[in-house]
């Protein structure tokens, strides 16, 4: 993936996680700002998405990057803006996760 790419991609994960942190935001739909940014960002981000496949980066590695970042993203803004606590198992998977999108990175870096 080319740095074009990859920041294209970041790009969808930033709008993601907004999406994400909105839909707690909306409380069940009921909110019209968070509402629209759930829709909007989620839109976009799955634009994105689209982009880099058209230019023939392989799904599993966008998604499985997508996913992961935007996991990681979400859980630890939730922990800062909300006091959502993490236990020692989800910080082990938070740790895991992140070792697992830089393998995939970093293995994908050298197979092309």
């Amino acid at each position: 993936m080319s740095l074009p790419q990859f920041l294209l991609l970041l790009l969808a994960i930033g709008l993601e996680v907004l999406a994400t942190l909105s839909l707690k935001l909306s409380e069940g739909f009921t909110r019209l700002i968070p509402s629209i940014l759930v829709a909007v960002g989620y839109g976009f981000a799955f634009y994105l998405q689209a982009l880099l496949l058209k230019q023939n980066v392989p799904v599993g590695v966008i998604y499985a990057i997508w996913s992961g970042l935007g996991t990681v993203s979400v859980a630890l803004i939730a922990v800062w803006l909300w006091g959502e606590k993490l236990s020692l198992p989800a910080i082990l998977g938070i740790a895991l996760v992140i070792v697992g999108v830089a393998l995939i990175n970093l293995t994908t870096q050298n197979a092309h």
